[in-house]
């Protein structure tokens, strides 16, 4: 097999990346204890040498220590890869406190995650999340300056609306979106998708992998440690673990025809769905990241895309993505 991932454009804007990209913010937020920062630089190393071109972090994770962690990771390999970032919200006394897509707040933001990721540019810059209380085009016109000022190449959304995506695109032109999309969140597939094919938008969904259920590694059993953010997802109670349990066994069935791994299966799912969609699966261990890149080289046939679909059909997901009071700020 050979060990270099494809690439992939991220819709009409020419940005190519690996298939395959590297959620970060595992490394250093959300997911407690986190690992040795001398482990998480060999990982983003070794994740380049294999082919990974595309890193994902944010302002927030940390807040701050995430992109500082990536910048120093990465600084050797500056002209070969492509790191993205987001803004959009408060960051006060070093914690996290709604959303703020305010145009001096982006400006902000951008010359801290210039200076915390080492880089001249930033290669694409999220809006974390929708600020209802900021026009929409406002945040894409002051994208629009920083683009023009050379501070940034591409503009994406995280978790936006139709409506919204398209009023930002009118004003300046949405390279990707970024949003939750996995076997057992198929919400954008509703309007989302449809939207962003006739746009010309890349989609890049984070939590590929379900927060890790879809690695078929936890059951009914599996207790999270209240530091972990799993704790308080309804998807993630012990019922609901039981209840969804049927998605990994299907995925497990055509794992075993493919020679191939339960996450393997559900991350060759995503890349099935359109040439335009790259995942961004987190992790913090070398043999993870090794097998979600062998994902790439994992290829559904029609039949088996076919028997996939119908299976989950079948099965209803039990539990909502987040608590109802988390839905609209989570950083996540």
């Amino acid at each position: 097999m050979s060990t270099q991932i494809q690439k992939r454009k991220l819709g009409n804007s020419g940005l190519e990346v690996s298939a395959i990209g590297l959620g970060c913010m595992g490394m250093s937020f959300s997911y407690v204890p986190f690992p040795e920062k001398k482990d998480m630089i060999y990982l983003m190393h070794q994740a380049v040498e294999k082919g990974v071109n595309f890193f994902d972090t944010a302002e927030v994770y940390g807040p701050y220590v995430n992109e500082e962690l990536v910048g120093e990771a990465l600084a050797a390999f500056k002209d070969k890869i492509i790191i993205a970032t987001k803004f959009g919200f408060n960051i006060q006394d070093g914690k996290m406190s709604g959303v703020n897509s305010h145009p001096d707040n982006i400006k902000k933001a951008v010359e801290g995650s210039l200076k915390r990721l080492n880089v001249d540019v930033i290669d694409l810059l999220y809006q974390h999340r929708v600020d209802p209380n900021i026009p929409i085009e406002d945040v894409a016109g002051t994208v629009k300056d920083l683009i023009k000022e050379g501070k940034v190449k591409y503009f994406g959304l995280s978790e936006a609306g139709a409506k919204t995506i398209r009023r930002a695109h009118a004003v300046q032109p949405v390279t990707a979106l970024q949003s939750e999309y996995s076997l057992w969140t198929r919400d954008p597939e509703q309007e989302i998708i449809p939207t962003l094919e006739e746009l010309g938008i890349g989609f890049v969904p984070f939590s590929p992998l379900g927060k890790g259920f879809l690695t078929g590694k936890m059951n009914e059993t599996t207790i999270f440690d209240k530091t972990d953010f799993r704790s308080t997802l309804p998807r993630f109670t012990t019922e609901a673990l039981k209840a969804n349990s049927a998605l990994v066994d299907l995925l497990g069935l055509i794992a075993k025809n493919k020679n191939g791994t339960t996450a393997q299966i559900a991350l060759a799912w995503l890349l099935a769905q359109k040439p335009w969609i790259v995942p961004i699966p987190g992790t913090t261990k070398l043999h993870r990241l090794e097998e979600n890149i062998g994902a790439a080289f994992i290829e559904l046939s029609s039949d088996d895309l076919k028997e996939i679909n119908e299976a989950a059909s079948k099965i209803i997901v039990h539990g909502a993505r987040y608590p109802e009071n988390l839905l609209k700020t989570t950083g996540l």
